[in-house]
């Protein structure tokens, strides 16, 4: 899982949290006493949480600038102004640096 937290305007700081090593133990004891019917599901649990715990963090922090975006409707182009006014408006603790920063990195990753 991934958390972003922005600081207050005096701190440009974006803080990648990752906890999906957690995740993946907790599946992997899950699965070692789950029965037959319940394997699948488990074991595509953590399929997806070992693939998220490979992703790098520009990827997530990409990944998670699109969700924000996508959550107060922005369709416009992300490389915009707008863009920013958008991820600012979605999440407000925001400094306009770190807005930007994160940006740059949804820019440099693919979708």
């Amino acid at each position: 899982m991934t958390g972003l937290l922005g600081m207050s305007t005096k701190h440009n700081v974006v803080l990648t949290i990752r906890d999906a090593d957690t995740l993946a133990a907790a599946l992997d004891r899950a699965l070692a006493d789950a029965p037959p019917e319940e394997r699948p599901g488990l074991e595509r649990a953590a399929a997806l949480v070992r693939s998220t715990a490979a992703a790098t963090e520009t990827r997530l922090r990409a990944d998670w600038v699109r969700s924000r975006l996508a959550a107060v409707g922005f369709t416009g182009a992300p490389d915009s102004v707008a863009a920013v006014r958008a991820l600012r408006q979605a999440e407000p603790k925001l400094s306009l640096a770190a807005a930007v920063q994160l940006q740059r990195d949804a820019l440099a990753e693919p979708a």
